[in-house]
């Protein structure tokens, strides 16, 4: 075969060539087109914030507390939680005219339904009665009612066992005594008896 026919022969070869070149070279191209364009669109995509609502903290309770004795204000107080018993004391208008603050632990951390007794100086302590009549700091010849056993109760003037029995079963179903006074309520404690109990009893 000369050398024009071996040209003629190898044209449509080479043509063939460069069409699968050109063809291929256009999917490379539209691949990497696709890529690129699906790569942009991914990094655009944002997660939206979602805003969580939290319940607001609940307001911590205040305690109520009651103080009586050598205060010039004695009645119940509104105190913040952590209170100390001289917060108890200012809140009831500070100490009043002879008290005697040596006789009371102001540092002492306060709870919720204690009662706090400032006592006049010379005076015979008292008992300060806690939550539930828990006694805090029971001075010497008292009995605090709302918290001393039937036994205890015995060692009070025309108290005895039926007696101490029947003060610590109203206690338990009408819950602590309010005052002194409300011992009246209890079956065989008269006028007499609630008089001599006066001195010797607190809550």
């Amino acid at each position: 075969m000369d050398p024009l026919q071996r040209r003629f022969a190898s044209g449509p070869r080479r043509r063939l060539v460069a069409v699968v070149a050109v063809a291929g070279g256009a999917v490379v191209l539209a691949i990497a087109v696709a890529l690129a364009s699906a790569g942009a669109a991914g990094s655009e995509t944002s997660v939206p914030a979602v805003a969580v609502e939290r319940p607001p903290a609940p307001e911590p309770t205040p305690l109520l507390v009651h103080v009586s004795g050598a205060v010039r204000r004695p009645g119940l107080v509104s105190l913040p939680p952590g209170s100390r018993t001289i917060d108890a004391v200012a809140a009831a208008g500070g100490p009043a005219a002879g008290a005697d603050q040596g006789a009371v632990n102001l540092a002492a951390p306060v709870v919720d339904g204690q009662q706090v007794v400032v006592p006049v100086r010379g005076a015979a302590p008292r008992t300060a009665s806690g939550p539930g009549g828990a006694a805090a700091g029971a001075g010497a010849g008292t009995v605090a009612l709302n918290s001393a056993t039937a036994e205890q109760l015995e060692t009070l003037p025309r108290i005895g066992p039926a007696l101490a029995q029947r003060i610590v079963a109203y206690r338990t179903a009408h819950g602590p005594f309010r005052s002194v006074d409300e011992l009246g309520e209890v079956g065989g404690i008269g006028p007499k008896t609630l008089a001599g109990l006066r001195d010797a009893v607190t809550l």
